[in-house]
């Protein structure tokens, strides 16, 4: 079964960025100018095409909300102008985006989802910045909470067949990337070789961005060490049968939620990664969507 979604968003527009490059942001304008924003964080290679993004923008025109999807660098297609691409701790577009669009609908109410690598940098972010005094609350779905142990895990079984077909995307990228910024510090030969996330990360996401190895990034990025001082509330929306994660993981994120009231975790048994479709063929549901944007309205 192929999902379809028709295009939500009424047009794409290029912000501008403090360190001179550009990010594109997909827009749903707002009906009233005190309408509720729907702020969309996508996975790893999303795309504006990635169907449960637009289904997501799709829920808010339901709702009367505006949305707005902020396009991790790289993902609309062009390489950035500075020499670096977007990751899992990535969190600086993040805030230039939310301030910004606080700025521009100052008497909007903002709310949140981030999905996957997007949910583990929209939870880091909470960690690391003030956020706007607009943004009532959050969705993080199918989390990569600890990206060291989510890296081990992928390497068992099927899974390992996700694994590269991400690889083979993003060394495509790194490899357009070094063309258009030749002194990265990147081994090309270890970069033509890697076939994992670790391996991946390891020579190219983290010499580019400062950290001193896979494992290093892993260790920082991860936003499981940001939980206790998240202060939005934060719906934590995961399946336990996630492939990307150990289901033990999950219980450490409990017990992070028992300290930290913010903190609303909702584990399924079942769902997988970004799934939780029910239904029929003829007939499916995506039980997501529905779920926590029904979440987030509360808080508007």
């Amino acid at each position: 079964m192929v999902r379809r979604v028709p295009p939500a968003h009424e047009r794409i527009e290029l912000w501008a960025t403090p360190d001179g490059d550009d990010v594109s942001v997909a827009i749903v304008e707002p009906p009233q100018p005190q309408a509720p924003i729907l702020t969309i964080f996508h996975g790893l290679e999303g795309t504006i095409r990635s169907t449960y993004a637009q289904g997501l923008m799709h829920h808010a025109r339901q709702r009367g909300w505006g949305a707005a999807m902020l396009i991790w660098r790289s993902c609309d297609g062009r390489i950035p102008r500075a020499p670096r691409m977007y990751h899992s701790g990535e969190t600086s577009d993040a805030q230039f985006f939310l301030h910004a669009l606080a700025a521009r609908y100052p008497g909007a109410p903002l709310v949140s989802v981030g999905v996957s690598l997007g949910a583990n940098v929209l939870l880091k972010w909470l960690g690391e910045y003030q956020a706007p005094p607009t943004l009532r609350a959050v969705a993080a779905v199918s989390t990569p909470f600890d990206l060291g142990a989510g890296s081990r895990h992928l390497e068992r079984g099927f899974s390992r067949l996700y694994v590269r077909h991400f690889v083979r995307s993003l060394r495509r990228k790194a490899l357009a990337a070094l063309t258009v910024h030749p002194t990265l510090p990147v081994d090309r030969a270890r970069l033509l070789r890697a076939r994992t996330f670790w391996e991946f990360d390891d020579v190219f996401t983290a010499p580019v961005h400062g950290y001193r190895g896979a494992d290093d990034y892993y260790a920082r990025a991860s936003s499981l060490g940001f939980l206790p001082r998240v202060r939005t509330p934060a719906l934590l929306f995961s399946a336990v049968d996630d492939p990307f994660l150990p289901a033990e993981v999950l219980d450490v994120v409990r017990s992070h939620a028992r300290e930290n009231s913010a903190l609303q975790p909702d584990f399924t048994p079942r769902g997988g990664h970004v799934g939780w479709v029910s239904g029929s063929p003829l007939a499916p549901h995506y039980y997501m969507e529905a779920h926590v944007t029904s979440w987030l309205a509360r808080f508007v």
